[in-house]
């Protein structure tokens, strides 16, 4: 999510809908979630990221909540940071933090897909 803000709204190769779009929308198509997830609606279930569009910070493996010790864009600077993630109505992230313990995921039965994004 920060980098593709970065490199894409903050640079200004796409627009902030747009953004939304390619992020959360069209995967929820995509993989038959949708309107389940990938929407803020009644009824659906979409995960909320509270976003800082002019915090910079720099990518780094030691900071990334991945069980790796590499990052494909580690030194990387950008401008835009993920601050909070309410996942189903907890707060999972804040300020760096993973506050949900592990396994505490959910499978989600997708549908059929419709070939319409």
């Amino acid at each position: 999510m920060e980098l593709l803000y970065s490199e894409g709204v903050h640079k200004g190769n796409i627009t902030l809908n747009k953004y939304v779009e390619v992020a959360c929308t069209n995967p929820a198509k995509i993989f038959g979630m949708f309107p389940r997830k990938g929407t803020i609606a009644v009824g659906s279930d979409a995960d909320i990221v509270i976003f800082d569009p002019s915090e910079t910070h720099t990518l780094s493996a030691k900071t990334h909540h991945m069980n790796v010790d590499y990052s494909g864009y580690e030194g990387w600077e950008l401008t835009g940071k993920v601050k909070t993630v309410l996942l189903r109505g907890q707060v999972a992230i804040d300020n760096d933090k993973c506050l949900v313990d592990k396994g505490y995921g959910q499978f989600i039965k997708r549908n059929k897909v419709s070939g319409k994004i």
